[in-house]
């Protein structure tokens, strides 16, 4: 058995924890995150291919709207995945919940693969269609705390925003993989194949990913942080009750970071510009491959500029990095609509990668400035629990809200006018926290991490 690190990076006899083993947790957690994300991902990906044809159709005109909408549905049980894995993570630990949220989402992911369509089963298959979402949306809500504090607790001081990229690169890579099997499988069964059958496989290959995934995550030890709680048995008895009692303000302020992140992020993760520039009734009708490739490349420039806002951000800090990003993410949401209306899928590319520029540095430094709002006792349900709510009000039903501005309106128009409220919304929650990048995270400084990081509150 490996020595236990401290929560700064040490072990007890202060050399510097081997670097074997935090190449390990990162691995662990990229491959975790991805494998979830893809899972979550996929469903949206289809939202807009598929499911409104398929599951929704003969339920009204509205079909494409009800169809986004199962989309948000799962966001709104993404806080009971959060409670849940708060509670259980905070008591028993990050790597316990880390695998049973990868099993539940693998396992809904896979079901979603075999599921009859209505024209099968009637409207049985929309229900269990939106049940089998309700589970994925249980899972991600759990799921993102302990990745990251497994990243971060393990990281050093100095480190913590690159560490704490490892997670959020989850996202982008999920993404770019949803798409890239969405798109390879239109090649592979064109036209009516992909409807018949095409759109249920990298549903199936879900199970795949969650072997691999599982065993990654099995190899990696426990968070220091939590072990260090567990050896000096102060581990919060009601950390839900203690979180919220004490801290329910800066809840809600993290809360409002992540949704102005989120709302922006889900125009390609909650599938709407795969839906929207692909109807085929709609002003643009593209072929659904060279959109599912444009958003696949955008996934890449996603990825990397969340990669370098960790690293960035470890040299200027969480909060001065989210302030260049909520500006560059304010440039790109003015440039999407503009350049995905003009048909040219080059363009609509160039508009999601401009956009996702800003998306990682608003993304990127997440983990860390996370991490370091919450003090140790009660960290696993602070951060979960304030992605959980910033999901809800960011994007869970961002899809929805743009389909049904632009049924309205006639145009995108109101839609950037939607997107550019929530960046503005992220910007001004972001200037109500001070920056505590490089705070002590371990249970010895619980005291310094329990004073209020928000302007003009000093207790906590």
């Amino acid at each position: 058995m490996s020595t236990p690190q401290s929560s700064e990076g040490f072990t007890p006899t202060g050399t510097i924890a081997a670097s074997v083993d935090r190449r390990r947790v990162v691995f662990a957690t990229i491959v975790g995150t991805t494998v979830e994300w893809y899972d979550f991902f996929i469903y949206a990906t289809a939202v807009g291919l598929v499911f409104g044809q398929l599951f929704f159709a003969p339920l009204g005109a509205d079909s494409a709207l009800i169809a986004f909408a199962t989309v948000g549905v799962s966001f709104l049980f993404r806080p009971l995945g959060a409670f849940l894995a708060g509670h259980f993570g905070d008591k028993y630990g990050r790597k316990l919940v880390l695998m049973w949220t990868l099993i539940l989402m693998g396992t809904a992911t896979a079901l979603i693969g075999v599921l009859p369509t209505y024209e099968a089963i009637g409207i049985a298959a929309p229900i269990l269609l939106v049940l089998l979402r309700i589970l994925q949306g249980i899972s991600a809500g759990g799921e993102w705390g302990g990745a990251v504090l497994m990243a971060v607790e393990h990281a050093p001081k100095s480190r913590r925003g690159a560490f704490g990229a490892s997670p959020q690169i989850g996202v982008p890579l999920g993404l770019l993989l949803a798409s890239g099997v969405m798109a390879l499988m239109t090649v592979i069964a064109p036209g009516d194949q992909f409807l018949q059958w095409g759109w249920r496989v990298p549903f199936l290959l879900s199970v795949v990913l969650i072997l691999v995934g599982y065993y990654v995550r099995r190899r990696v030890e426990e968070s220091p942080v939590f072990a260090e709680l567990a050896e000096r048995k102060e581990k919060a008895r009601m950390p839900i009750v203690q979180l919220f009692r004490k801290h329910a303000l800066l809840v809600l302020i993290a809360a409002l970071v992540f949704a102005g992140n989120n709302a922006v992020g889900y125009m390609t993760t909650g599938g709407y510009i795969q839906g929207y520039s692909t109807n085929p009734e709609g002003p643009l009708g593209l072929e659904r491959g060279p959109v599912l490739w444009a958003v696949t490349g955008s996934a890449v420039t996603w990825l990397l500029s969340t990669l370098a806002a960790g690293f960035i951000s470890d040299r200027i800090g969480r909060r001065t990095t989210y302030i260049a990003g909520w500006i560059l993410q304010l440039v790109g949401v003015f440039l999407l609509f503009p350049l995905v209306n003009t048909g040219n899928i080059w363009l609509l590319f160039l508009g999601l990668a401009i956009l996702t520029i800003g998306l990682g540095f608003t993304y990127g430094p997440q983990a860390a400035l996370y991490s370091e709002l919450f003090p140790a006792s009660i960290r696993f349900s602070g951060v979960s629990i304030s992605y959980a709510i910033g999901a809800i009000l960011g994007g869970a039903f961002a899809p929805t809200i743009a389909t049904w501005l632009v049924q309205q309106t006639g145009s995108t128009t109101a839609v950037t006018w939607y997107l550019a409220g929530m960046t503005m919304l992220g910007l001004i929650a972001t200037l109500l926290l001070r920056d505590r990048s490089g705070i002590p995270l371990g249970p010895d400084h619980e005291a310094e991490q329990s004073v209020s990081p928000i302007y003009g509150l000093s207790k906590a």
